[in-house]
């Protein structure tokens, strides 16, 4: 077992990367009191180990794509194969071993409805091993990984990082460059590439695609999330819950959800249930008080069930090892190609 840990200095750039993960090294070194050098050098010591990344995913908050969680039931002995195989399938970007009465889940992303039903009813059904499969199609994306937060940076230096990331958010006016899924494969490896970096992987002229690039980024078509192994965090265990709320009481139960600082996803789902979340806690013990918290707080709330999260073995396309770790093996998403 790996023994490395993250300081709090570490802590403090990785907050600062979710944020802002474009952020540049001046302005990160001004902001956290360092030098450029050393956090350079410290990013590529966590990167290197697999405990920390930055890549590109869908932009324009998921609005342009298709997103589901499939529930996978698998054949007696088959999951371990079920479990490669939708690893290597760019459309399920997070796989995930799970408890209470199913297998897998999957965290689905396509470019529209009939690729999610071409997904769903002609491959997943035929694939060896799946012995049946429940969906629940997003119908709105409240919370995403992105919004979630280690909380390392004191009130001033989150606002100096938020502004930065308001300055370098996309306009979303502009159309993506031509021809540019070379930049966002690379961008989705590694999404603080320079243009330079870009020029160098590509092979094309660097004031070409210096041009590329600040029109792909101010495009809106992606978007980009610093992760953290999440077994260094200090956040190991992943849960998945499902609720139900009336309709007159949706918006207010979203944004009493999106103020709890374990909330990693919250989307609003088809089905039974029109909510499903996704909460980090420390232990396992945290997830009695989440759901005493729902209790009180949101009455109207009702929870249909919670489901640990036992082993990730990909996320958001990045293939993970048994502690949360990148590999280095990507499955470039197939919903970043807009071609």
């Amino acid at each position: 077992m790996h023994t490395e840990t993250l300081d709090e200095r570490d802590l403090e750039l990785l907050h600062g990367l979710q944020i802002a993960p474009r952020a540049g090294w001046a302005d990160m070194a001004r902001i956290l009191g360092s030098h450029r050098a050393t956090l350079a050098a410290r990013w590529a010591r966590l990167r290197s180990a697999g405990l920390a990344w930055v890549s590109a995913h869908p932009g324009r908050g998921y609005l342009d794509v298709t997103l589901a969680l499939v529930e996978v039931d698998c054949l007696p002995s088959a999951r371990a194969e079920v479990v490669r195989a939708v690893c290597r399938d760019p459309r399920a970007v997070t796989v995930e071993e799970s408890t209470r009465g199913r297998d897998l889940l999957l965290t689905v992303i396509t470019r529209d409805l009939p690729a999610l039903t071409r997904f769903l009813l002609d491959e997943l059904e035929a694939l060896p091993g799946v012995e049946r499969q429940r969906s629940y199609v997003a119908t709105a994306v409240h919370r995403h990984g992105s919004h979630w937060r280690l909380d390392a940076l004191g009130p001033a230096q989150e606002s100096a990082f938020e502004r930065i990331a308001r300055v370098t958010a996309p306009t979303g006016t502009g159309a993506a460059p031509n021809d540019s899924w070379p930049l966002v494969e690379a961008l989705a490896h590694d999404g603080r590439a320079t243009a330079a970096d870009l020029a160098r992987i590509t092979g094309r002229n660097p004031a070409t695609v210096r041009r590329q690039l600040a029109r792909l980024l101010g495009s809106g078509l992606l978007s980009f999330r610093c992760e953290v192994a999440a077994e260094v965090s200090g956040w190991s265990v992943s849960s998945t819950w499902t609720a139900r709320s009336e309709a007159a009481d949706h918006e207010r139960t979203v944004a009493a959800l999106a103020t709890l600082p374990e909330l990693r996803m919250c989307i609003s789902t088809t089905g039974a249930t029109n909510l499903a979340m996704t909460i980090w806690t420390r232990s396992l013990n945290d997830m009695q008080r989440i759901e005493q918290l729902f209790g009180e707080r949101l009455p109207w709330l009702r929870l249909r069930e919670n489901a640990v999260n036992l082993r990730t073995p990909k996320r958001m396309g990045w293939m993970l090892d048994a502690e949360g770790r990148a590999t280095g093996t990507l499955v470039v998403p197939a919903a970043l190609n807009a071609g």
